[in-house]
């Protein structure tokens, strides 16, 4: 690789991922992260209609009735791939495709228009991609513009975008339906797991902090060097995903297994450590990344659902017994330790293990 090596991170950082594709430069130097990590993944069962990445009806969870198969489903789904696909979320596809609408609108547009959203490489609301890795570590593939949404208190609408004239209502609106979606999560993971339904959405505290980022995965010509986005896992409590094209994966078993977009208007749900750490280490905190692609480009919508700052968040005390101890200690601000780790390409689960 050392024949393709370029001037330092922060000179590349001077153009965004989709000005280097218009002007044709290629995506040398720190943005190449991949070696034969591709003999590692499974394509054996992802033919249309048989992949395996779980599905979930929440509204079947949520239900009064018959919930009881479902809500297995669910258990098992975070037991075993720490994700599933939600469908029975309670927002409408229209809606849904919408909001990506307008995240792809706001891409399309020129650059002048969107530096004018523009973050500084420290920091982390605004157009632009994550602060600067420490040396050594990759660059993504993509261009982001990440967005404090709830506390409203938290919002900074000056990095919220004016154009699309659309967009600021549509994310207000999907930031309301998250409330609702995330709530109803919560309660059927804890019901679930036979637990009272209200202790996870305690646990995440009245302040509970939502973080929207909205990404944009440009065309790449060496997909076979470059990730759209790194291997890691979330520091959230958990992550709610909508996509348009495929091109997520899943790590399950030492195998990669690619995330569809069917069903078309499903959100895919992931742990986060914070998710990991409260169930007692039931759920699972998936690594996952995100593939780059030499003729395609994509858009996804995430949504960071996090504990409230400052609040200590451990164990349910319902699942610590003398068969199951206690395998990890109560942590605070616990993503701000996590994002550390990202930096170097690390993870951070073991700071919270006992």
């Amino acid at each position: 690789m050392s024949s393709l090596l370029v001037p330092p991170a922060e000179i590349l950082l001077s153009k965004r991922v989709q000005e280097m594709v218009l002007t044709g430069d290629e995506p040398l130097g720190p943005y190449i992260c991949r070696d034969d990590d591709d003999d590692h993944i499974n394509d054996e069962d992802e033919t249309p209609g048989n992949y395996p990445i779980p599905i979930v009806d929440i509204g079947k969870c949520c239900a009064d009735q018959e919930s009881e198969q479902e809500l297995e489903k669910l258990k098992h789904a975070l037991c075993t791939w720490g994700c599933f696909q939600a469908i029975g979320h309670g927002i409408p596809s229209s809606f849904l495709d919408k909001v990506r609408r307008d995240g792809r609108e706001f891409f399309r547009q020129p650059t002048e228009e969107k530096n004018k959203y523009a973050k500084t490489v420290t920091e982390f609301q605004g157009y632009g991609a994550d602060p600067v890795p420490e040396e050594g570590q990759s660059l993504d593939w993509s261009d982001r513009i990440f967005l404090e949404l709830l506390p409203e208190d938290q919002r900074n609408y000056k990095y919220w975008p004016q154009k699309p004239t659309s967009f600021k209502k549509t994310l207000e609106e999907y930031t309301d339906y998250m409330k609702i979606v995330t709530e109803n999560i919560s309660k059927s993971m804890a019901k679930s797991l036979s637990l009272e339904e209200k202790c996870f959405v305690k646990q995440f505290g009245e302040r509970a902090q939502f973080q929207g980022r909205f990404n944009y995965y440009s065309p790449c010509t060496r997909p076979d060097l470059v990730l759209g986005l790194k291997a890691h896992a979330d520091g959230s409590g958990y992550t709610v995903l909508l996509q348009d094209e495929s091109g997520l994966q899943i790590l399950n078993d030492g195998k990669w297994y690619t995330v569809p977009k069917e069903p078309q208007h499903a959100l895919l749900v992931l742990m986060g450590d914070q998710m990991e750490i409260m169930s007692n280490g039931i759920f699972k905190s998936p690594v996952h990344r995100v593939l780059s692609d030499s003729k395609r480009d994509r858009v996804s919508v995430a949504v960071f659902y996090t504990p409230e700052s400052g609040k200590e968040v451990g164990p349910e005390e319902g699942l610590v017994n003398a068969e199951a101890p206690r395998l990890f200690k109560a942590v605070k601000d616990y993503a701000d330790v996590h994002f550390g780790y990202y930096q170097r390409g690390m993870r951070a689960l073991h700071t919270a293990q006992l």
